[in-house]
């Protein structure tokens, strides 16, 4: 099997973060970083490292119960320690029409928590050295602006800095195929226009999202979709996850549907009323059902149990070596707690996060924050009906899932509520 086996064994999911001297570290139950074991992790790793208030019963759990029995709560939340459930909980009906409650088997729309999977997808194939970070978007790419073609390269897509501009979309367009969506937002993404010097933050450029997926169909001869199912979700035993059509949204038992909240306060399954849009000031006319298929590196569906799996095989060695993993999540320029631009002025969480962090950082299409001396890797996602966000405490082996299929519930305030438990601030 080459240099990468060592008796059959695959040589990166042996070393996984912490190198050879790992071995020792994750017997103890302490993982290493840069080399060396974390303080904190070893002392986590002596005790039963499992905080009161993440516990069933503990005051996380106690707070999502209170927000499901006062109406403001419909999915689950998940928190695992190195691979264990330590709690899961599930609220609220997955399809009402048809009687199907929401549950860990349940496929929640992942909003923009799915962006990241792309930036995985470049890497991967960075690392066979099947592209470069430096890249620009014409060595792979033609019908761009000569700025962007020439200037803005894959780095700078991937951590919001490329300094173009995009059109609105026309949030009230219904999509009727794979191939209407993706020529949509082929030609869409080519409208992009150079905004500010390349290393500048963009205004929230949807171009940045569209670009990184075509240039990884132009590399691989795939089509987006299906290169993460096979090199992302199938590698991950990600089971239930995948990019679902609106006729499978419609008809697959394990979805959960997005119920909106209209003007005069009442719920409809969006995916069922594509005549609706959200009244939300931040996601005005919209509707996720419009869209035959999440555009090419944007969204995705997932269950919690499928994001702890992805959570750990960013740190086994499963989707990305080790320094490539490290790249990933590596801070790449820092987050401005209130309007400084970037990714904190164009994302709400982030923000916020950066606001309540003790330092907030972007890295590849997600914030990562230190907070109580610990990192916090973590991507929110929002759409009319759909909230979403994933959290990795790498420190001390906690995951955090949040999957929400009903407009009202406060998924920044339930994310902080979640970090509290897990870093024992509450």
């Amino acid at each position: 099997m080459g240099s990468d086996s060592v008796n059959g064994v695959n040589r990166r999911r042996l070393l996984g973060w912490g190198g050879l001297a790992a071995a020792g570290a994750v017997a103890a139950g302490a993982p290493l970083l840069g080399g060396r074991p974390d303080r904190s992790a070893v002392a986590a790793a002596n005790s039963d490292a499992i905080p009161p208030d993440t516990r069933p019963g503990g005051a996380y759990d106690r707070y999502v119960a209170k927000l499901a029995a006062e109406g403001k709560f419909s999915g689950v939340v998940m928190l695992s320690h190195r691979g264990r459930t330590v709690l899961s909980r599930s609220y609220g009906m997955a399809d009402k029409e048809k009687g199907i409650p929401n549950g860990e088997n349940i496929a929640f729309s992942l909003a923009s928590a799915g962006k990241p999977l792309h930036a995985v997808a470049i890497l991967q194939l960075a690392q066979q050295g099947k592209l470069k970070l430096y890249d620009t978007v014409g060595t792979f790419l033609t019908g761009y602006a000569k700025e962007i073609a020439e200037k803005v390269t894959i780095h700078h897509m991937l951590t919001g800095t490329s300094g173009m501009k995009t059109p609105d979309e026309d949030v009230k367009r219904i999509f009727q195929s794979q191939k209407e969506v993706h020529e949509f937002y082929e030609r869409w993404a080519r409208q992009a226009t150079p905004e500010a010097p390349p290393g500048t933050s963009s205004s929230h450029s949807g171009a940045e999202v569209a670009i990184p997926a075509q240039i990884i169909e132009a590399v691989t001869g795939q089509t987006y979709w299906d290169y993460v199912q096979e090199n992302i979700f199938k590698r991950c035993g990600m089971t239930g996850s995948g990019f679902y059509t609106r006729p499978q949204w419609l008809t697959d038992a394990h979805i959960a549907h997005p119920y909106m909240q209209l003007s005069d306060g009442s719920y409809v399954d969006a995916v069922r009323n594509l005549d609706k849009g959200s009244p939300s000031p931040f996601l005005l006319g919209k509707n996720p059902g419009r869209a035959f298929i999440d555009a090419p590196g944007d969204g995705g569906f997932a269950t919690a149990p499928d994001l702890v799996k992805f959570a750990r095989a960013l740190s086994d060695g499963t989707l990305l070596d080790r320094h490539y993993a490290e790249l990933f999540t590596g801070p790449k320029l820092p987050l401005a707690p209130e309007g400084g631009g970037g990714l904190a002025a164009k994302r709400s969480a982030a923000a916020k996060r950066a606001a309540s962090a003790d330092a907030s950082f972007g890295a590849y299409q997600m914030p990562v924050s230190i907070v109580s001396g610990q990192w916090v890797w973590a991507r929110a996602g929002a759409n009319p009906g759909v909230g979403a966000n994933w959290t990795i405490y790498p420190d001390t082996g906690w995951v955090g899932v949040i999957l929400i299929n009903r407009d009202g519930a406060p998924l920044w305030e339930i994310t902080e509520q979640e970090t509290r438990a897990v870093t024992g601030q509450s």
